[in-house]
Parts: C-alpha cells; sequence; structure tokens
C-alpha cells in the first residue's frame, strides 16, 4: 500500500463528524463504491460482522452519515453531511443495513452490495484510523486500494492474460495487477489519471471501472523514504541534530515530491482551518444530537475574570482544547489531528502555547509538521484506531504528538522532541475507549485535555533533561500489546468503561427518542 503521508495519514483529513475512523474512512469507501456504479445506484446493502465495532456503534458515531455522504459524491466537510440519510433517500437509493456472522478480523469491516437496472458490484473494505480505510476485497476477489491512485479496472477474458500482462510496458502505469475471477481477469491499473479508452480499445474489455483518488497527497511509484521508525530517523540524521520540523520536511517531500515551501504553505493552510474552527467553538456552538452543550465560553470569561486556578498557559490550551471539541460535536469543521475522536489535543496545546509565546503560524506549521512525523513513526509501527486499540491508540498518538511540537516551538533539539513523545505516551497506556451514550464527546474532551496538560509536562521534563528510558518505537509497540489483551468492550464499542453505565445508557435513550426514534448523529430522525 501507498507509504505513510503526514498530511494523508497523520495530519487530516479535513473533516465534519465525530469520528475519523468512522465518518472519515467510511466516506471515502462510499466514495470509491460510488465510483464503482458509475455514480447510478439504486440499492445498497451493508453488512457489519456481528463481533466487530460498527453493529454497535455506527449510527452514533457517524459511519452511516460518512457512507451515505460518499454514495453520494460529496467531500468530507460537506456541510450537508448532517441530513446525508435523507439526501440518500431523496436520491432515490434504497439502503438496508444488516448484522451478519461473518468473522471479520478486523473490527471497521464495511460490507457493501451495490446494484442498478445494469449490474451489481459487491466491495469490501476496512477504517484504519484516522479517516484511512482499504479496499480488501471487490466482486469477490482480494485485492488493496487505499485511495491514493486513480485506479482503471478492466475485466478481460481469461485468454487474455498475455495481453494483460504486458500493459505494464504500454501504459504511463505505477502498477499493473493482474487478477484471476472466477470467469476471467480482473486488471487494476494504479496511475496518476485514468487510462483513456482508446489505449484499451485492442482488448476489447467487457467492463470498464474507473475509480477516482480520494487522498489529498497522491500515491507515488518508486517512493524512498529516509525512514519510518524513531530508532531509523536517528541512524539517518546521526550527530546532525536537526530539527524534528526539518526531518519532517525531507520525509514528506521524499513520500509527496512536494517542495518544503509547498510543505510547509500546506501545514499554514491547515493552521487557519483550526484557528477559524476555535474561535467558532468559543463563539458558541448548537446541535440537537449531543451530549454536552457550549461551555468553553463560560471557561473564556472566568478565565478572563481571574476566577480560574493560575495555569498558566495551559488554562488557555483546555480552552482552544475544549472549543475544538465542542466544534466537532456540532458537526462543524476539525483537522483529524490525528483522528477526530482526539482532534483536539495536538492543535489546542500547539496553537495555544504559540500565542502565549507570540509565535507565527510558520512557528506553529513547523510545530504542527514535527508532530506530524511523530505520528508517522506511531502510525507505521501500529494504528491510530481506538477500535482496534483504544484509546491509547487515538489519544496517546495526540499526547506524543502534542509534546514533539512543544519541543519544537521551545527551540528544543531533536533528540528532547522524541523523548518527550516517549514519556507523553507511556503515560497514556492502557487507555480505554468509552464513550458515554454512544457519541464521541465524553469522555474524549477530558482525554483530549488530559493528553494536551500531558504534552505540556512532558515536553518540559524533556527541555529540563528528563530521562524517558524507554525508545519511542518500544513503547508503541508495548501499547501495540496492551491493546491485544483488552477486550473487544474497551475499544471503541460502547459495550464498557463509562458507556455502559446506567446514567450513560439513559442520555442515549433520551437522544434517541430526541432523534423521533432515528439513529440520531446521522440526522435521519
Amino acid at each position: 500500500m501507498s507509504a505513510i503521508s503526514i498530511f494523508n495519514d497523520v495530519i487530516g483529513p479535513v473533516m465534519r463528524g465525530p469520528s475519523s475512523s468512522h465518518c472519515a474512512a467510511a466516506l471515502r469507501i462510499g466514495r470509491l463504491a460510488r465510483d464503482l456504479m458509475d455514480g447510478d445506484i439504486a440499492d445498497v446493502l451493508v453488512e457489519f460482522d456481528r463481533e466487530g465495532s460498527l453493529p454497535t456503534t455506527h449510527a452514533s458515531q457517524g459511519s452511516d452519515m460518512g457512507l451515505f455522504g460518499g454514495l453520494l459524491g460529496w467531500e468530507a466537510d460537506d456541510e450537508r453531511l448532517p441530513d446525508s440519510t435523507r439526501a440518500l433517500a431523496d436520491a432515490g437509493i434504497d439502503l438496508r443495513i444488516e448484522t451478519v456472522d461473518v468473522g471479520d478480523p478486523h473490527p471497521n469491516t464495511y460490507r457493501l452490495t451495490l446494484r442498478n437496472v445494469r449490474e451489481q458490484h459487491s466491495l469490501i473494505a476496512i477504517s484504519t484510523g484516522g479517516g484511512m480505510m482499504e479496499v480488501i476485497e471487490l466482486d469477490g476477489v482480494p485485492l488493496r486500494m487505499d485511495g491514493g491512485y486513480a485506479e482503471t479496472l478492466v475485466w478481460l477474458d481469461a485468454a487474455q492474460r498475455a495481453a494483460a500482462e504486458r500493459l505494464a510496458e504500454r501504459l504511463d502505469a505505477d502498477e499493473v495487477l493482474v487478477h484471476d475471477t472466477d470467469d476471467g481477469l480482473l486488471v487494476q491499473i494504479q496511475a496518476h489519471a485514468f487510462v483513456p479508452d482508446d489505449a484499451l480499445a485492442d482488448l476489447q474489455p467487457a467492463r470498464v471501472k474507473r475509480l477516482g483518488r480520494v487522498l489529498p497527497v497522491p500515491s507515488r511509484r518508486g517512493v524512498r523514504l529516509p525512514f519510518s521508525g524513531s530508532e531509523e530517523l536517528l541512524a539517518f540524521d546521526g550527530e546532525r541534530h536537526t530539527p524534528l520540523w526539518r526531518l519532517a520536511v525531507e520525509y514528506e517531500a521524499a513520500r509527496s515530491g512536494f517542495s518544503e515551501d509547498e510543505i510547509v504553505a500546506k501545514m499554514v493552510d491547515i493552521v487557519r482551518i483550526l484557528r477559524r474552527s476555535i474561535d467558532q467553538g468559543i463563539q458558541g456552538t448548537h446541535y440537537d444530537d449531543r451530549v454536552l452543550g457550549h461551555q468553553s465560553g463560560r471557561f473564556l470569561e472566568m478565565m478572563e475574570q481571574g476566577r480560574l486556578l493560575d495555569g498558566g498557559a495551559l488554562n488557555r490550551i483546555v480552552l482552544y482544547v475544549t472549543a475544538l471539541m465542542e466544534v466537532k460535536s456540532s458537526m462543524g469543521v476539525i483537522v483529524a489531528a490525528p483522528t477526530a475522536g482526539a482532534c483536539a489535543g495536538l492543535p489546542g496545546a500547539v496553537i495555544a502555547m504559540a500565542e502565549a509565546m507570540d509565535l507565527d503560524e510558520e512557528d506553529v506549521a513547523r510545530a504542527m509538521l514535527a508532530a506530524g512525523l511523530i505520528g508517522v513513526v506511531f502510525t507505521t509501527r501500529w494504528t491510530f484506531a481506538a477500535e482496534v486499540g483504544g484509546c491509547q491508540a487515538e489519544g496517546g498518538a495526540a499526547a506524543c504528538m502534542a509534546a514533539a511540537a512543544l519541543i519544537t516551538l521551545a527551540g528544543g533539539s531533536r533528540d528532547q522532541a522524541l523523548a518527550a513523545a516517549s514519556m507523553a505516551l507511556q503515560s497514556m497506556l492502557g487507555l480505554i475507549c468509552d464513550p458515554i451514550a454512544n457519541r464521541v464527546e465524553a469522555p474524549c474532551l477530558g482525554k483530549n485535555v488530559m493528553a494536551a496538560s500531558n504534552a505540556l509536562a512532558c515536553a518540559n521534563m524533556a527541555l529540563a533533561g528528563f530521562d524517558p528510558l524507554i525508545p519511542l518505537d518500544e513503547v508503541v509497540d508495548a501499547a501495540r500489546d496492551v491493546a491485544k489483551r483488552m477486550p473487544r468492550e474497551h475499544r471503541c464499542t460502547s459495550l464498557g468503561g463509562l458507556a455502559a453505565t446506567p446514567t450513560s445508557l439513559r442520555i442515549e435513550q433520551r437522544l434517541v427518542a430526541a432523534a423521533g426514534g432515528g439513529c440520531g448523529s446521522c440526522g435521519c430522525g
């Protein structure tokens, strides 16, 4: 699959909705499914494995909203997403969702069967965390597709194998993969642009489908990354002690082909989106299907009146974290950094601290790039998905990324940034995911605040020379091992922890009743 990109996998996508694993990933799956049907869908059957995370969370955590938006061809930040259920019905698309016993190994597995008057196709895909996804089967044929390429799919007769294999010599494509089907061949052509009809005319294909790229940074053939894990990073940089943000630029330039100026400018654009979201959150947000109301405005009022305990810059960090979480809960635009559920800890800490230090938006962008590189290290070895690893995957990643970013703001060294990241993640091991009322609001709010506070403490400890003892790579591996022993109930299923308390269940029942017995967060009513 495509090499990890800071902008594809770590800082992004720009989106609406409570969960990137649910909303953004499902939307990308839906977009590919729509392309598979040439935009003409009469009915869709969606199936979720009974032992996965989706049977209990797909409605309230936004999988429905995202998937339906994708089937309609929308973007992840489209303002119409909360009404996607109604829009799907208005488009004449008949939908069924069923729970099945199929033993899918990944908890976030989507099984789609799509039909129109001419044809039927099936697609199986998984959400891998932070808005990333992977198609793993199409019409019963195992394959891999993550949305980084323009994919041209060509169905041929089995006798055309030799001609299919020669396509790689004829086409300007990164990869030509030939898959066996029950009655012939499926040729998967991955390139920067679709293969035109005239380039395939001599093959007389039975069918051609074109599935568009859904990731912001395209995949590229022959990518040679300078490093991936933190130990590789140290070996690569050696005694140069290059600041972490510059190593991030070097990494992303190798991955994307973008220049340093383009990479910094892209991150500045993201910082501006985050600032607007913080302002929106403080001014006040509202959404009916919501556990918590607007609270950050009151925090600002008391902070300005000197009625809070003296937390220094930490109080502004708490303000910005809560504001961002409130925007997320009201279906406003946020940046999954690294996920929607953990979208506030990193940017809230970095932007608030930069303001306290009177730094500019390029300083913030450089700090976010440093955080992005820590995210690369993290997700190369493991995952951001709470459905796989609990909140130690989401909140833990956010904490270690934010710690390195704060070191960068302070002008600290490469080694201090890695030490801060390691210490921050060590403090988050074992953290479960147990969203109250099956909504990604609480205790997610407190966990984002904890991630940011933890990051600040660990950054200062690293600046003072505290020894993390365990290298970051090994801490990520330890978190992964902890997750293997974590029961399903504590991995974003809303079946354990605070999610299973009587009060949480009462809140969920109230929200469902207020929505008219519908699914709540998708707005179907």
